[in-house]
């Protein structure tokens, strides 16, 4: 499609983080933007700011009458959106230009010199370093992040159109929309399991969309996934490979072997064995596109992670909490991993919000087993994002399974008060539901209280 000829663009769902990153795009391009969303966050309000209109409820009136021009007007939607939803249904009924956000992304994309992040887990974190390496090597890019990067206070890094980043988004398929020239896969653990059936089918989809890079593109895998490409990880013989790690005042110190040469005391500041393998694949990507070694040593070093990605809310002596949005078994491991690397001596106290029915019930002798291993556990109710209830998943259910005599149950009003009965002095809140809504409140009780 021409989106020359579009003067304005409809988000329904405009407040989730891949959509409002869209939306401040095309903000900056001079499109008129407007949207719905379910309810009001601080990413909503953000957007407010930039003089965009977001609405709460699902009510065609609530719709400036110039976003009802059909030949003028493009609709962007989210498939967490339910299928019965009165505006979605209008504009597809009046024959509007509704796309799904992974749709509009592949023809922004398509032109473009195109890096895409895949995995299961890592993307958000690993695009957003990748971002900001290209952008500190004066690339001309926009990146379309899945959070909020710290360096950049935004979802979107926008510093010209010739180089795309984006995050190749497995749930529904989305990432066979686009056709990158490098691409990484970052993980490949079983997930989506509502839309895919069974773990060979998110196979079977990582493997098509590895087919969808350009000819004389570059593949990036995480050593061990069972693709063939340019393989990376840490102290295992890949092509890109992380050495001599060394930590030193909280800092990774490192080492990477890359094809043909050595790289020595590259520093990088995010806790966790993971989150190096992520900044590995981005340092790799980069200097394969063409950046200069020693400009991506120093954008390294000045990175500061994502919020809500092993986000650092309190940092003292005496008390450290941490926020994450983990959310699959894997990445709770990741999160304790770190955690313990960083903080080996001291008592965790892990609050955990499971999001979705289906995952928690796919999923939940790994969540049992993952969250079993912190030293105490706090569990909230299931969020449920797009589904309906399951009939017997319930995190009462889940907690039954959680093989470690300190746990409880809780409800989100009570959160303050069970952290301040706790004897642990590091803190995590985990979880992808609203209890990312609730971090700057429990801040705020814990600073006043120390």
């Amino acid at each position: 499609m021409n989106l020359n000829s579009i003067n304005n663009v409809f988000f329904i769902g405009i407040g989730g983080i891949g959509m409002s990153a869209l939306a401040r795009y095309f903000k900056s391009i001079g499109k008129h933007v407007s949207g719905y969303d379910k309810t009001a966050t601080e990413i909503t309000e953000a957007l407010g700011d930039l003089g965009i209109s977001v609405h709460f409820e699902d009510d065609l009136n609530r719709v400036d009458k110039a976003f009802l021009e059909k030949d003028k007007t493009l609709v962007i939607y989210t498939p967490a959106i339910p299928k019965q939803h009165s505006q979605l249904n209008y504009f597809k009924e009046n024959s509007f230009t509704v796309l799904k956000r992974s749709q509009i992304l592949g023809t922004i994309t398509e032109n473009t010199f195109c890096l895409a992040v895949a995995g299961t887990h890592g993307k958000t974190t690993t695009t957003s370093i990748l971002g900001h390496l290209l952008y500190e090597c004066d690339v001309k890019l926009t990146a379309f992040l899945g959070g909020i990067s710290e360096n950049y206070n935004s979802n979107l890094i926008l510093n010209g159109d010739a180089v795309s980043v984006v995050e190749a988004d497995e749930f529904d398929r989305s990432f066979l929309t686009l056709s990158p020239n490098f691409a990484c896969i970052t993980s490949m653990d079983a997930d989506h399991l509502d839309i895919y059936g069974d773990a060979s089918e998110l196979k079977k989809s990582f493997e098509d969309f590895s087919k969808k890079i350009k000819k004389e593109g570059k593949l990036f895998v995480k050593n061990g996934l069972p693709l063939n490409g340019i393989s990376y990880g840490i102290e295992d013989g890949s092509d890109y490979e992380i050495l001599n790690i060394k930590i030193k005042n909280g800092t990774y110190i490192f080492d990477v072997k890359t094809p043909q040469t050595a790289i020595k005391n590259i520093e990088f500041n995010l806790p966790g064995r993971h989150n190096l393998s992520n900044a590995l694949v981005a340092f790799a990507m980069a200097l394969e596109y063409g950046c200069e070694a020693q400009r991506l040593v120093s954008a390294l070093a000045s990175y500061k992670g994502v919020k809500r990605r092993f986000t650092y809310q309190i940092k003292t002596e005496d008390l450290v909490f941490i926020d994450d949005y983990a959310h699959h078994p894997e990445e709770i491991n990741a999160v304790h991993s770190a955690v313990r690397e960083m903080y080996p001596a001291k008592k965790v106290l892990a609050i955990f919000q499971p999001h979705l029915f289906s995952r928690t019930k796919d999923f939940a002798d790994g969540f049992a087993e993952s969250l079993s291993q912190f030293d105490e556990i706090l569990l909230l109710d299931i969020y449920p994002a797009r589904e309906l209830p399951i009939e017997g998943i319930t995190s009462e259910w889940l907690m039954g399974k959680v093989n470690n005599p300190n746990k409880k149950l809780i409800q989100k009003g009570e959160i303050l008060s069970a952290i301040k009965a706790s004897e642990a002095t590091v803190i995590l809140v985990i979880g992808a539901g609203d209890i990312g809504e609730e971090v700057k409140h429990i801040k705020q009780g814990l600073s006043i209280a120390s």
